[in-house]
């Protein structure tokens, strides 16, 4: 197919998420490779957001593509009421990787219903029904999942039984952060207002994605560490997207040395090459189904094809020492991220840590007031992201800021390929700065 054809034929008979259908503009691909991928007509784009930061260890590696194809000859699919190999494998291997005494995993289809089973797994271990949860966050499209999300994408949905939202300690580009000890009064005085014995869990994203790269203050999270254990709250940590290297450590929650109760998990298990996720449960809290019944189930729960992809992508990291060099590479990144604040005035923040970048631009940079509303776009923010696909690179542009989360495989030559695209392209914001 041409990539008109494509475009076409995909908009004629399927559905875009999140977007009003009219309005989509799809960019057509056809194939790629490490770094890279390309249109049917041969046009290249420097892939600076992992597609949807998922595609950690990059496009098209052979060592995944070749286990791939050994898992599919030998065995595609059988119930998840019998067991295999690569369930056996995975969750072994995830047992050696993840913190603490966190050695047992069920497997979901992906992110969404991994928090689905671990709210229903808190539920059942502590007999509560709230789950607490934060604004600017995201934690999946399905109906517990988009519950727990504090942001636009669950407005659209009817209120959920058992949600609780507190603020997160960032309250954005023109208000800034709370201190550590304000945001912890606070949470202190929620879960104090909503009756501590009410609450089973609370989720929070290790460090929060797609609403901002918001990077915990100092003490944060071993204060909310803390407060769960004070009265008996499960602590799921949300690593769909900051798991697996995409920080710099295997799961983002390790640079504060904490040790949640759950953990979940998808995206970069298998750098999205099949479908996969996970609920990494403490060994304490699994102990409880060895004399109940288990409370979920999934006709794809530990799909073989899917768990041997997982164990030669994990393979990948080691083999290519990602994390470590995914740390390294980060602290280019970040240099990278500060020059661009210090010579574009319609840079009002960066934050990064490791691979996990972003840029938040502004009007003006004494009132700090965003070049985009919030949950909108502006005339200055489209024209940015004409030009990034204009210029071959793929980012997410998303309100008053765009994403940098290149795989982690990626080179310092692509890095700074990717950073000469976007210092061109803020010139166009900065001539909108009053």
């Amino acid at each position: 197919m041409t990539g008109d054809e494509m475009v076409a034929l995909t908009k004629k008979h399927t559905i875009f998420e999140w977007a009003v259908q009219g309005a989509v503009d799809p960019i057509p691909v056809a194939r790629a490779k490490g770094v890279y991928f390309w249109t049917p007509e041969g046009k290249r784009f420097i892939d600076f957001n992992s597609q949807l930061m998922c595609v950690n260890i990059g496009h098209g590696d052979p060592r995944v593509v070749n286990a791939i194809q050994r898992q599919a000859e030998a065995l595609t699919y059988v119930t998840p009421a019998m067991a295999t190999e690569p369930r056996a494998r995975l969750g072994a291997t995830l047992a050696a990787l993840t913190p603490g005494d966190i050695d047992v995993f069920f497997f979901t289809n992906g992110g969404a219903e991994a928090n689905e089973n671990a709210f229903k797994i808190a539920r059942a271990y502590t007999g509560r029904q709230k789950i607490l949860a934060r604004y600017r966050s995201y934690h999946g499209g399905t109906a517990a999942a988009i519950a727990a999300t504090g942001e636009p994408r669950s407005w659209s949905q009817p209120p959920f039984p058992g949600m609780v939202h507190v603020l997160d300690p960032y309250h954005g580009i023109e208000r800034g952060w709370d201190s550590t000890e304000s945001a912890l009064r606070y949470l202190d005085e929620v879960i104090q207002l909503e009756g501590p014995h009410t609450i089973a869990a609370f989720i929070l994203e290790s460090v929060t994605g797609t609403n901002g790269i918001l990077i915990p203050p100092d003490g944060y999270m071993p204060g909310v560490r803390a407060l769960c254990d004070k009265y008996g709250i499960l602590m799921i940590a949300d690593e769909v997207m900051s798991g697996f290297g995409r920080t710099g450590r295997w799961f983002a929650i390790e640079h504060w040395g904490v040790l949640p109760d759950m953990i979940t998990m998808a995206k970069g298990l298998t750098s999205a090459y099949v479908p996969l996720g996970a609920v990494g449960i403490r060994q304490t809290i699994a102990d409880t189904f060895k004399d109940k019944p288990f409370p979920g189930g999934l006709t794809y729960s530990s799909h073989p094809l899917a768990c041997a992809t997982a164990l030669a992508t994990l393979a990948v990291y080691e083999e290519d020492d990602l994390i470590a060099r995914a740390a390294r590479t980060g602290t280019l990144m970040a240099e990278l991220l500060a020059d661009l604040a210090a010579r574009h005035p319609s840079v009002g923040a960066v934050r990064s840590i490791g691979l996990f970048g972003i840029v938040e631009l502004v009007k003006n940079r004494t009132t700090r007031a965003p070049m985009a509303p919030f949950n909108g776009t502006s005339p200055e923010m489209t024209a940015l992201g004409t030009f990034f696909r204009q210029e071959g690179l793929f980012t997410f542009v998303r309100w008053n800021y765009f994403f940098t989360n290149p795989p982690l495989s990626i080179t310092e030559a692509e890095l700074r390929e990717g950073f000469a695209i976007i210092d061109r392209g803020l010139t166009i914001a900065d001539r909108t700065v009053e």
